[in-house]
């Protein structure tokens, strides 16, 4: 059974899926917006005088859209007039730092990743995205398109092959900055066709090594003539946003081959939570037995190379750069983009679990630790209260165990992401 609850005092309910309850109060991100704007302020100080004006607005009360232009005007100006900045350099640095992480990660069969400390949070983050794909690719063909072409950005080793086979797509370009990331993504893949029944047809597929956020695909596509019906960008987007450059790269890359009507989708950290959680941390970083992310400094957050540190046990440790995302959906415009759902996992997961079909895959996937475990098994950690909201809620609510969850330190680490969709415009 699916621990849930609500509460009719929280603006976005109590979820008890994992041992802890968010009861997230309304000004929240208001609070974490203010001092972005505040930043962004800063950032706009030498516009103003050129536009005189406008100067009585921008005391403080300029709307996030004309404070996001005039930013992209003044980095414009800067780039312009120094192509060997020292932040130039340190972009180029840190491409090179990612894909050396990526390439060194060991491929581990199943039988470990069943033994990790994590695995449940992984497949809880694997249903996510199958709800995603298979619900935008339904609406693909709801718009009559029966040939379905897909880019996968920062595809990885391959995680999501699978998710496109049973999605029945006709065509995937798989691009990664990690040459050898990619060399194994080809492998699965190679692997997949040679298993696959006689009278399966399994899709065609172009592997391609890039840093998508330096280099244009376009130029390096098999078929010059290319559009996507979908470009999925899953825990990746937030490594371009060092820079403008590379973020607009990286947008366009995603963005330019899309077909009208063709859809833009990813998961990313949401930077209102990572910053409202440094903000309420007595140190620069804050985490738990799972994950940590830190910080070099607090109270400033610049909309660009705005670097934070996070290590996700065994998985990812590797600087990363906040995503404001307001910016994000602004600069997204520039490509005929629409941002059409933007939502926390937490309320993905509330909206999603409601439906029979998406539960009973959650169940096959193994997205929820049972809980107590059966058979005399062990709970994925034996952390003092990890699972006590579980407890706490079979006892007033009176339901009968096993119920699906996740650890408290689990759900600490998934609820800081984020999902969104963006549709190109006809």
């Amino acid at each position: 059974m699916i621990d849930e609850c609500k509460c009719g005092s929280s603006p976005h309910g109590l979820l008890s899926l994992n041992g802890n309850c968010w009861d997230l109060k309304q000004h929240t991100n208001r609070v974490v917006e203010l001092l972005y704007r505040v930043r962004m302020s800063e950032q706009t100080e030498t516009t103003k005088e050129e536009n005189e004006e406008q100067q009585e607005g921008n005391e403080g009360n300029l709307s996030g859209e004309v404070l996001q232009k005039e930013v992209v005007k003044k980095r414009v100006r800067e780039d312009d007039d120094d192509d060997e900045s020292p932040t130039k350099k340190q972009a180029s640095d840190h491409g090179v730092k990612v894909a050396s992480h990526y390439n060194k990660l060991q491929e581990v069969g199943l039988a470990a990743r069943s033994r990790s400390r994590i695995f449940f949070m992984r497949n809880f983050n694997n249903w996510l995205k199958s709800v995603l794909i298979g619900e935008i690719l339904e609406k693909v063909r709801k718009a009559g398109n029966s040939r379905v072409s897909v880019l996968d950005l920062g595809c990885g080793k391959g995680g999501d092959l699978l998710k496109w086979r049973r999605g029945g797509i006709d065509h995937l370009v798989c691009a990664d900055i990690a040459a050898v990331s990619v060399e194994q993504c080809q492998s699965r893949y190679d692997e997949m066709k040679r298993k696959s029944y006689s009278n399966e047809k399994i899709f065609s597929a172009q592997f391609i090594t890039a840093d998508c956020s330096k280099e244009s695909l376009p130029e390096k596509l098999d078929d010059a003539e290319l559009m996507f019906d979908i470009c999925s960008c899953q825990f990746v987007y937030h490594y371009s946003f060092e820079s403008e450059q590379k973020a607009d790269m990286m947008l366009r890359n995603a963005c330019e081959r899309l077909k009208p009507g063709g859809f833009f989708i990813g998961t990313t950290p949401d930077a209102y939570e990572l910053v409202k959680r440094l903000e309420a941390s007595d140190s620069l970083s804050f985490g738990n037995e799972v994950f940590k992310v830190s910080f070099q400094s607090k109270g400033s957050y610049p909309l660009f190379g705005c670097q934070y540190h996070f290590s996700l046990e065994e998985v990812v440790n590797v600087p990363e750069f906040l995503v404001y995302f307001p910016l994000l959906e602004h600069m997204a415009k520039r490509y005929n983009m629409r941002l059409v759902m933007k939502q926390r996992f937490s309320e993905f997961f509330k909206e999603k679990v409601r439906n029979e079909q998406h539960r009973s895959l959650m169940m096959k996937m193994m997205a929820l630790e049972p809980y107590p475990c059966e058979d005399g098994g062990q709970q994925a950690t034996d952390g003092k209260d990890e699972y006590a909201t579980a407890q706490e809620h079979c006892k007033k609510a009176g339901v009968r165990p096993p119920l699906g969850t996740l650890s408290q330190s689990e759900w600490e680490a998934t609820s800081i992401y984020l999902v969104y969709v963006f549709q190109k415009m006809s």
